[in-house]
């Protein structure tokens, strides 16, 4: 017999239409950034007469990394203060953060939460007698948290939610909010925005974006006065962990390639700290959190012989601490510990979710119990459906067995326990050191703009600035909209040039599709021809050479410069390679797309590991050459850009600068 090929089409390509727009501000993105700048954006643009167009790859529903929902909201301020919220961060990240970024999160960050409360998201709350409500019984008793009642909290910055719908509310409300523009608010969906507008008048200035959509043959050309990349993280750069039918299960959403960082980097624009990635502990397989099991219900995990794995690694950890406030083990020392349990041959490691529910029911009636049983299970079903279902093919009842953890494969994100991402200006306030404000003297200082006039970021995609998760992206979102208004405003009379024809755009974007066109009738096979690489083809190779050279899974997130050498090579030969990229439809456009962000991405993450010569954050990576923390020479920033004319990437050092000051001292 012979082979038989599972091709199943998507929308064929044809020869596109070219659609024109011109608004002044452009937000690219559908995650949470995206939303709260379209909340913002409307406030202030509709009452100066501007234009606003919002351009999503998917649908705002359920796009970004909230859109499968969540069981808690991470980032809530409450009883803290800002400048504690700001030691948490510093903490986690290793002593590297920009503060003046982390501190204007947090100093407005409730607020937005309070917004999510009122658009109609259920928050767990306390009742005076100190017993627990879910968000449908609390709001079914009208608490609310800006009424004064306590929610309740999982963690020290985090608090409990009904949060299946989650996106969906904050969605309906940023859809709402583009409504009230009327003619001068427009909402794109299914349009994948690829490259910056670079104007034709003015250096190092953006002018709009230029993508396609996914769902018809067309191509967009946007030209905007500002325009804000919020597309999310980058996922599938390394090779996954979940292999064969699980290739596509990964932790964070899957449709994460890298775009905002590249376009940065199309642009001139500068990156930061693109060495951190985040490497989340995770239930093996499914990839379910482990967060509200850890913080709400107690759980405890142990090497294969029940041994507290931190605790017996203390002074191990203590090597690593980066100044005196760190007295809580970080995120990536966490991992460190588990790794050397698994290197040493003591895993594997256990989550005792049996230890955490039993030792519950000593404690508890039948009817609390069998609440705090459901709060369990829901955990996932709010926001990984898939751990549910794993824990049942696998036979695994949770009060009765344990369930394996797991690091994960690698990610690049600004917004959870990562801060990769674009160099940002911060507020323009007296507190706020010179230093932080100076690269930005020339083209002028909005808050969240990179290096690049007229192009801000928010979300995942600011670097310097992790631990915000979802109602810190959408808090940064608000503040990147309110200065893009100001922007504007400031350079009303603005005419954005393209630097290149809508033609060009077009040429340039459906070359994948002209090739495959061209060159599909030479092999008999589709998959076996030597003109050109389909997108799973390229994707293989990135994510194995990255996998073997770059710290990924199969080395023990190990590396050295030898190593990053040789997959700076190899990833060079993978450039010079996918300039045969091909795609037989729209969806393989996407992919293909999706491909050249995803490089551009890896490239930068490579170059900052191998420019910086230290462990800064083991249990995420390794530089065996530089086993430890060195923070005489490398308590610094790190910087990368790439010079659009040569293509050269140029590294260089900033200095880091304490705002906040540790408990014990300056």
């Amino acid at each position: 017999m012979g082979r038989i090929w599972a091709y199943n089409p998507g929308l064929e390509c044809a020869e596109p239409e070219i659609v024109e727009m011109e608004t002044d501000i452009l937000i690219v993105g559908g995650g949470m950034a995206a939303c709260g700048a379209a909340v913002e954006a409307v406030r202030w643009a509709k009452q100066a007469g501007l234009k606003i167009v919002l351009c999503d790859k998917a649908a705002l529903e359920r796009s970004g990394a909230v859109a499968m929902g969540l069981s808690a909201i991470n980032t809530y301020i409450g009883e803290n203060t800002p400048d504690d919220y700001v030691r948490m961060v510093r903490c986690d990240l290793m002593g590297i953060i920009r503060e003046d970024l982390s501190f204007d999160v947090g100093r407005h960050v409730d607020d937005t939460v309070h917004c999510f409360e009122e658009w109609g998201l259920p928050i767990w709350k306390k009742t005076e007698d100190g017993k627990t409500l879910d968000g449908a019984e609390a709001k079914a008793k009208g608490l609310t948290l800006k009424g004064g009642a306590k929610p309740v909290r999982s963690g020290r910055w985090q608090i409990m939610i009904n949060g299946e719908s989650y996106k969906v509310i904050v969605a309906e409300a940023a859809k709402n909010a583009m409504d009230q523009m009327g003619e001068n608010g427009k909402i794109l969906e299914r349009v994948f925005i690829v490259r910056p507008l670079m104007d034709a008048n003015e250096p190092n200035r953006c002018c709009g974006g230029v993508g396609f959509s996914v769902r018809e043959n067309k191509v967009y050309v946007i030209k905007a006065n500002a325009t804000l990349i919020a597309t999310g993280g980058a996922v599938n750069i390394f090779r996954p962990r979940s292999q064969g039918e699980g290739m596509g299960r990964t932790w964070y959403p899957v449709w994460n390639p890298g775009s905002g960082y590249a376009m940065v980097l199309m642009s001139g624009g500068k990156l930061v700290l693109m060495e951190n990635r985040f490497v989340p502990a995770r239930f093996k397989d499914g990839y379910g959190p482990v967060g509200a099991w850890f913080l709400l219900f107690k759980a405890r995990a142990t090497n294969a012989f029940d041994e507290d794995y931190i605790a017996k690694h203390k002074g191990e950890l203590e090597k690593f601490k980066p100044y005196s406030e760190a007295s809580v083990v970080g995120t990536c020392l966490r991992n460190h510990a588990m790794l050397i349990e698994m290197k040493e041959g003591r895993g594997p490691i256990f989550m005792h979710t049996e230890w955490a529910l039993q030792e519950a029911m000593k404690t508890m009636d039948k009817k609390e119990f069998k609440k705090l049983e459901a709060e369990a299970w829901e955990d996932f079903l709010d926001m990984c459906v898939t751990q549910a279902g794993l824990w049942a093919c696998l036979n695994i009842e949770p009060e009765k067995k344990p369930s394996e953890i797991m690091p994960t494969e690698p990610y690049f994100l600004g917004s959870h326990a990562g801060c990769a991402g674009a160099w940002c200006c911060g507020p323009d306030e007296d507190w706020v050191p010179e230093e932080y404000k100076k690269p930005w003297d020339e083209i002028g200082r909005y808050n969240r703009m990179t290096t690049v006039k007229g192009m801000f970021c928010a979300g995942d995609t600011v670097g310097a600035c992790g631990h915000k998760f979802s109602s810190g992206s959408h808090v940064e979102g608000r503040i990147a909209a309110k200065a893009m208004v100001k922007f504007c405003l400031d350079h009303k009379d603005f005419k954005p040039t393209p630097r290149r024809s809508p033609e060009e755009y077009k040429k340039e974007i459906y070359a994948p599709w002209y090739r495959f066109q061209e060159f599909k009738n030479a092999t008999t096979v589709y998959e076996i021809n030597p003109n050109y690489l389909l997108p799973r083809q390229i994707q293989n190779r990135l994510m194995k050479l990255m996998d073997e050279y770059v710290a990924g899974t199969s080395t023990y997130y190990q590396t050295n410069k030898i190593m990053l050498e040789t997959g700076l090579e190899l990833l060079t030969m993978l450039k010079e390679d996918m300039q045969k990229a091909a795609a037989r439809d729209l969806h393989e456009l996407m992919r293909a797309w999706e491909n050249i962000h995803r490089v551009w991405t890896a490239e930068a993450h490579l170059r900052h590991i191998l420019f910086r010569e230290e462990t800064r954050y083991p249990g995420y990576y390794y530089r065996t050459d530089f086993p430890n923390l060195d923070d005489a020479s490398w308590r610094c920033f790190t910087l990368s850009s790439v010079d659009p004319e040569t293509g050269e990437w140029k590294m260089e050092k900033f200095p880091y600068i304490q705002i906040i000051p540790d408990p014990l001292g300056p």
